[in-house]
């Protein structure tokens, strides 16, 4: 590749931030190894959309914050997010590092770990290293190997072989300071037969420009339930550039639930990958575009392993000027005998100048398997909002009443009432209602 990525910090000044940081040499050594693989990189190819002029370059530097003893300190901007968690299961992340962590004794006992991926990398290293850029590698593009270079903060979970756990496990990831790195990575690890619920939000709470550039990785273990709930809510100056990997093995299932309803640009790739037979994955995605923002979201399912179902179900809204390119990707491998990609993209748009592109493929290289799409395009039916105004209804309700019905099939398999009522106030919100 003839493009050369700037790089935003040398080999010399990363070298000392992550032995200030009490780094294992393992992991020093990651970083450095990805740093010089960005220089030789391009930026992800992305379908009709240039993610150039963002701001792909505003990494910012790494700032410490100063760490929560309790959560009646913590910022407005996110204080309805944490309510009533004192004694829940929950990580802050503000900026480039965690500055709260909590997981119940009795969840400890159990053998299960959370907290941040920084503090695991110390204190659980051989587990860290063994599954750490497994899923998304450095060598994919800059983006990637910045994000394995330059990452900070983040969550790691692990869930030991057996163990069940009910109530959801929840996140909060803040950036509201414009000098600072925003790079956090998710690592979660389901072991054989265990299941867990994981929600995480992403705020800004700036007014200058910046950058998160996030990496999920998923790897669900055979028998293994894994639910990953997340809500991006960055502000217009933030460009979110995410990408999420599930790898699942036999008999495993991983459920995306993803909420985009950030207001500036917009990247994310969610891919759910099938290894093992029998294993399956659910995706749903919904989205609200605002103002003059370029939004591209990706979900992709690929099938190696025999009896795969995997279903994903995307719905959008765009308004004013917002543009988007909706991808559903089903890639069934050779070999993957029997396996049943599914896939429905929809795209709802409330004016002239707004767009929205949906996209479905299905690359299929074996015979016996079950495969089917589902696209559509349009506007908001004049008719229908005819007849609910000549039912007494306003304008500007009926036109909402429809938004919510477009989203409704979405929004109700949502199995997490506090997100499901989370998503509904934030589509409001969005649509100013």
């Amino acid at each position: 590749m003839t493009t050369q990525t700037i790089l935003p910090v040398d080999a010399k000044a990363l070298s000392e931030l992550s032995q200030s940081n009490g780094e294992p040499n393992w992991l020093q050594a990651s970083r450095l190894s990805a740093l010089e693989l960005a220089a030789e990189l391009g930026l992800p190819k992305l379908e009709k959309t240039k993610i150039d002029p963002w701001n792909v370059d505003n990494y910012g530097t790494y700032k410490s914050s100063q760490v929560l003893t309790d959560l009646s300190a913590v910022p407005a901007s996110i204080a309805e997010l944490v309510k009533d968690q004192e004694q829940g299961n929950l990580i802050i992340q503000r900026n480039s590092g965690a500055v709260y962590t909590h997981l119940s004794p009795e969840l400890a006992a159990q053998g299960v770990i959370f907290t941040d991926l920084q503090t695991a990398a110390r204190e659980h290293g051989e587990l860290v290293q063994r599954y750490l850029h497994q899923a998304v590698k450095p060598e994919e593009h800059s983006i990637a190997a910045l994000h394995a270079a330059l990452w900070n903060g983040g969550v790691f979970l692990y869930v030991p072989k057996n163990v069940v756990i009910e109530t959801p496990l929840q996140a909060v990831l803040l950036t509201d300071d414009a000098e600072a790195a925003f790079v956090p990575h998710i690592l979660i690890v389901a072991d054989t037969n265990s299941s867990v619920t994981y929600v995480d939000n992403y705020v800004s709470d700036k007014a200058e420009a910046g950058l998160h550039n996030g990496a999920v990785e998923v790897f669900v273990g055979a028998g293994a339930h894994v639910r990953y709930a997340t809500v991006h809510q960055l502000g217009a100056d933030t460009a979110d550039i995410t990408y999420r990997r599930a790898i699942v093995d036999n008999d495993g299932t991983i459920e995306w639930i993803v909420g985009e309803m950030n207001y500036g640009h917009t990247a994310s790739d969610t891919k759910s990958i099938l290894k093992g037979n029998g294993s399956s994955s659910d995706a749903k995605v919904i989205a609200v575009g605002s103002g003059s923002q370029k939004l591209n979201y990706t979900t992709q399912a690929q099938h190696f392993g025999k009896n795969t179902p995997s279903d994903m179900i995307t719905r959008a809204v765009m308004r004013e000027e917002a543009n988007s390119i909706i991808n559903g990707i089903t890639k069934i491998e050779k070999g993957a005998t029997r396996a049943d990609g599914q896939q429905t993209e929809k795209v709802l748009m409330l004016s002239p100048k707004a767009r929205g592109d949906a996209n479905p493929i299905l690359l299929i290289d074996e015979d016996d398997v079950t495969a089917g799409h589902a696209a559509s395009v349009g506007q908001v039916n004049p008719e229908q909002v005819y007849y609910l105004m000549s039912r007494g209804i306003s304008r500007r309700d009926a036109e909402a009443l429809i938004i919510y019905g477009f989203l409704a099939p979405v929004v109700s398999q949502i199995p997490l009432e506090g997100l499901r009522t989370q998503l509904q106030s934030l589509v409001e919100r969005k649509l100013g209602q």
